[in-house]
């Protein structure tokens, strides 16, 4: 009977070391799981504003020189971007509240803006270029503006530079509206980035041209809260990282048909 007793207490025992070692097993099972999850980023972006970010028709994802700069960064840094398509004019306050993690979308780096985000190193040179009608003659450069019916996308420096020039400005949340307007004899002409017209001006050839030199120099930056400077630092990493091996130049010759700047992304020497 006894002999009975110790089988049965020994059987016992070795069940419970058998489940306590299991349990352990499929902790330290799901621990590595749990590590290799990648963290996601939320970026916001107006993802209305080819080629630099917009949305490809035919597969229905986000594409463009921004989004596939973004996505590489990622991926040299072990995060995934997750894109919250928002309108321009309110995508400076989603970073300073915190709603979003950064935003990449054509922004460009100015001293009223950086007193309310941070920056990433400059990443992208672009300028202020007019478009006019294929057949407007008489505007030639910026002094012929003054005082001429203008319009603008909201939120932008091409709109800041409108309301300098003209008294007579309307503003319209995306660039193909503003465009419609001067197709329509409405405006004279749109200020706005010089990548952004240039690819709409190719796009409809018949109905719009670029004219004048850019005016001004302006540099893109990936904007980030004040209060995450880990985001900051991985993102200035990630395109360093990216600069060093090519794949930077890579893309940006993929959208842009040409080399970028030597020093990009980065400061330009001085």
């Amino acid at each position: 009977m006894r002999s009975f007793w110790k089988v049965l207490l020994v059987a016992m025992l070795v069940g419970l070391i058998g489940l306590f070692v299991a349990g352990c097993s499929q902790k330290q099972a799901a621990q590595p799981q749990q590590q290799q999850q990648t963290p996601q980023y939320t970026i916001a972006s107006e993802i209305d504003y080819p080629p630099l970010e917009f949305v490809d028709t035919q597969t229905n994802t986000n594409t463009g020189f921004d989004i596939e700069l973004m996505n590489a960064i990622g991926k040299v840094e072990g995060f995934q971007p997750v894109f919250k398509n928002m309108g321009f004019d309110g995508i400076i306050a989603a970073v300073q509240t915190n709603n979003v993690d950064a935003a990449i979308s054509s922004i460009t780096i100015t001293d009223e803006r950086a007193k309310s985000v941070d920056f990433s190193i400059p990443y992208y040179k672009s300028g202020l270029i007019i478009a006019v009608r294929k057949d407007n003659n008489d505007i030639k450069g910026f002094d012929d503006l003054k005082g001429k019916k203008l319009v603008a996308q909201i939120g932008t420096t091409g709109l800041d530079k409108s309301k300098e020039i003209s008294d007579s400005v309307k503003q319209f949340d995306h660039v193909p509206e503003a465009l419609q307007e001067i197709k329509n004899g409405a405006a004279v002409a749109l200020i706005n980035d010089l990548p952004v017209s240039a690819y709409y001006v190719n796009l409809y050839p018949n109905d719009y041209k670029l004219v004048g030199d850019p005016l001004t120099s302006e540099y893109y930056g990936i904007a980030i809260p004040k209060n995450r400077p880990e985001v900051k630092q991985k993102i200035d990493d990630g395109l360093n990282k990216l600069k060093a091996s090519g794949e930077y130049v890579t893309i940006y010759k993929k959208w842009f048909g040409r080399d970028p700047e030597s020093y990009l992304p980065g400061e330009q020497p001085k």
